[in-house]
């Protein structure tokens, strides 16, 4: 009887004491090991979440061994899913008892497909012997799925600024100096990890122009050259229609080529740096052509509050008369991304 006790005495004591937190596991070509929570596998990096070092990114080439203490999630470039128990090197990825060559592994612990975006405002104001007032917002929104279902991308972009000035000790009444708005979206479907088509349109109005509204659908091919965590870089060749109406020189229409790429480079977790450029030229007269590229950097300043700025060049190679051909603004702004 006191033996029966004893040992049910051991068998609840170890019932109730704490067993181990199961972690991840990831050990160094020179003897380092570190434990946290295995993220994403892709190409030649790892995402690894460590409760001192936080989120970090490691290179595969750097890597001995590692192992996902919970079974995950991979898919093979050829399609389809495994599920199971996932170790592996920096060449080769093992699941249950079937090992891949890492070359052939499109993700480890596929990214979480969800939209990304920001929406950024600024603002200036003077008053004195300057009087001017100037506000403005950017909206941004993205999404890329990437798995056996679905492989394709959704793109939207849109921008509102308005400026006025005088008014001062000139006793002059205010002059609206600024008054644009735009509207983007696109859709990418890919083919192959490189290779997409797309549609896309785009709507502008700008009234200082005297642009009563620009339309631009188009369809294309385009071609990711780079999609890496740190850098995306693509460019797209296809055919546009345009149609533009003027608030005192009528309207009128053409089908042009659009040429155009994007580019963005992640320096670290803070900075983000990005530059893009569409150019719209009239298949039976290219020097009727409309042209738009900005270039700037996102910085996270805390949280999800951004700092943005921005410098953006536009050319209208045919204006509406007494419009100028060139429009130049700078940007800086605030807002929250997510």
């Amino acid at each position: 009887m006191r033996l029966v006790t004893s040992a049910a005495a051991l068998l609840l004591a170890a019932t109730l004491a704490p067993s181990p937190l199961l972690a991840d596991s990831v050990t160094f070509k020179n003897g380092d090991k570190l434990t946290g929570k295995i993220g994403t596998i892709t190409g030649d990096s790892m995402k690894l979440h460590t409760d001192g070092l936080g989120d970090v990114s490691v290179k595969m080439s750097e890597v001995a061994d590692y192992k996902i203490d919970t079974p995950a999630v991979v898919e093979p470039k050829s399609g389809g899913t495994l599920l199971g128990d996932v170790s592996g090197t920096k060449d080769t990825v093992k699941v249950g008892d079937d090992s891949y060559p890492l070359a052939q592994i499109k993700y480890v612990n596929p990214p979480e497909e969800k939209w990304h975006g920001q929406v950024i405002a600024n603002f200036a104001l003077a008053r004195g012997n300057t009087n001017k007032f100037t506000a403005g917002a950017v909206a941004d929104l993205n999404k890329r799925r990437d798995n056996w279902q679905n492989d394709d991308r959704f793109t939207f972009h849109a921008e509102y600024n308005y400026g006025r000035s005088g008014g001062g000790s000139g006793n002059q009444p205010p002059v609206v100096d600024t008054d644009n708005w735009m509207g983007f979206g696109k859709y990418d479907r890919f083919w192959t990890d490189k290779l997409y088509g797309y549609v896309t349109a785009k709507i502008e109005h700008d009234t200082v122009a005297d642009l009563d509204y620009r339309i631009s659908p188009g369809i294309g091919l385009g071609y990711q050259w780079l999609e890496t965590p740190k850098d995306h870089f693509n460019t797209e060749a296809g055919f546009s229609y345009v149609r533009e109406a003027y608030g005192n020189d009528g309207s009128t229409d053409y089908v042009s080529l659009r040429l155009a790429y994007h580019y963005d480079h992640q320096f670290n977790d803070y900075v983000n740096a990005f530059h893009n450029l569409e150019w719209l030229p009239a298949i039976d007269d290219p020097s009727d052509y409309n042209l738009t590229t900005d270039a700037g950097l996102n910085v996270k300043v805390w949280g999800n509050l951004t700092s943005n700025f921005r410098v953006e060049y536009k050319r209208d190679s045919t204006p509406a008369e007494a419009a100028l051909k060139n429009d130049l603004q700078f940007m800086l702004g605030f807002g929250y991304s997510f």
